[in-house]
């Protein structure tokens, strides 16, 4: 106790002494780091030296970039100018292929238009051919089959208003099948296949034989030349007997000629007059009672039932009739609309 508070100031010096050198080394760090930093070195040089060109690389590579998106601006701009030609061109090209389609429409349209005009003016012709055809020679054959092309021709037609004349036709064609009227041709081939078996009747015996077989002497010739005897009959059909078998097959011969001719000109009239002289002829000039002859005049009395000009139907024309009150009516309407459009253009 009495050596601690007898030495105080030799310990105080010991302390200081430690402190000193650590201030001492701390000045002599900071003095080096002052120095390092401040005075340039060789490697620090070439390092700078090196980061300044890398900077300056940097700057013309930013350089050449800036200028090649300039560029690229300029080819977007290019670009965009020529996207926008485009696109008008392409507009253009639209509009045009709108006008092309339109045209091409209104062609189809003047086409169609053309064609069922076309067709309407062959039913119609038709039609008034059937009607005229079975007017003036009853021919009804010859009448459905005008009226049947009539109805092939209004086929083509694509307005479904004329589809009532199409009806109004198959109603005309089923009143002219049931009429029922006899085949023209038919009536003059079996008229032909009777003036073939003229030859082949046997004559009556009543009949003078033909001039070449008949001998009278030349006396008799010289006197009948100027004197003729002639029996006096009870009837007149009796007085117009012929009695020479040469001249009653020619005559029967003309009678069927006729008929055939008056089956084929549909006279109905002369057909039965011509076949009721014709059954006369028969009756009075050949053996009735003989097989060839009954078949002969059943044939005539078969054909004479034959209706050749039968009345016309009461809805004969209403299909003509039909046709071109629908044909007034659209040259109405489509008149209409063509002054229509025409006002408004003006």
């Amino acid at each position: 106790m009495d050596e601690t508070t007898a030495n105080p100031p030799d310990a105080a010096p010991r302390r200081r002494a430690p402190l000193v050198v650590v201030i001492v080394l701390l000045l002599a760090a900071a003095a080096a780091a002052w120095w390092w930093y401040r005075v340039p070195h060789p490697d620090t040089a070439a390092q700078v030296a090196a980061l300044q060109a890398q900077v300056d690389e940097l700057n013309r590579a930013l350089a050449r970039v800036r200028g090649n998106a300039d560029t690229f601006r300029a080819r977007l701009d290019d670009g965009d100018k020529v996207d926008a030609s485009v696109r008008q061109q392409l507009l253009a090209l639209g509009q045009r292929v709108q006008l092309s389609e339109d045209a091409v429409a209104n062609l189809a349209d003047l086409r169609m238009s053309g064609h069922d005009a076309l067709a309407l003016d062959e039913a119609e012709l038709l039609l008034t051919l059937g009607g005229e055809r079975f007017t003036l020679f009853r021919d009804v054959p010859a009448a459905i089959a005008a009226y049947r092309a009539a109805d092939t021709a209004l086929a083509e037609v694509d307005d479904a208003a004329f589809s009532t004349v199409r009806q109004s036709i198959a109603g005309e064609i089923a009143a002219l099948n049931d009429l029922h009227a006899a085949d023209a041709f038919a009536l003059a081939t079996r008229l032909s296949n009777l003036r073939a078996q003229v030859a082949a009747l046997p004559q009556a015996a009543s009949l003078s034989p033909a001039p070449g077989d008949k001998k009278e002497s030349a006396f008799a010739r010289l006197f009948g030349a100027f004197v003729q005897v002639r029996q006096d009959a009870d009837t007149a059909q009796a007085q117009g007997m012929v009695r020479d078998a040469a001249l009653a097959r020619d005559l029967l011969q003309l009678d069927l000629r006729a008929a055939q001719a008056a089956a084929l000109a549909r006279d109905d009239a002369g057909f039965r007059d011509a076949l009721a002289q014709a059954h006369a002829q028969v009756l009075a000039t050949f053996a009735v009672q003989a097989p060839p002859t009954v078949a002969f005049v059943r044939e005539l009395d078969a054909l004479a039932t034959a209706q050749l000009s039968p009345a016309p139907p009461a809805v004969l024309g209403a299909a003509l009739k039909d046709l071109r009150n629908l044909r007034a009516t659209h040259a109405l309407a489509a008149a209409k609309a063509a002054s229509r459009h025409n006002e408004v253009k003006k």
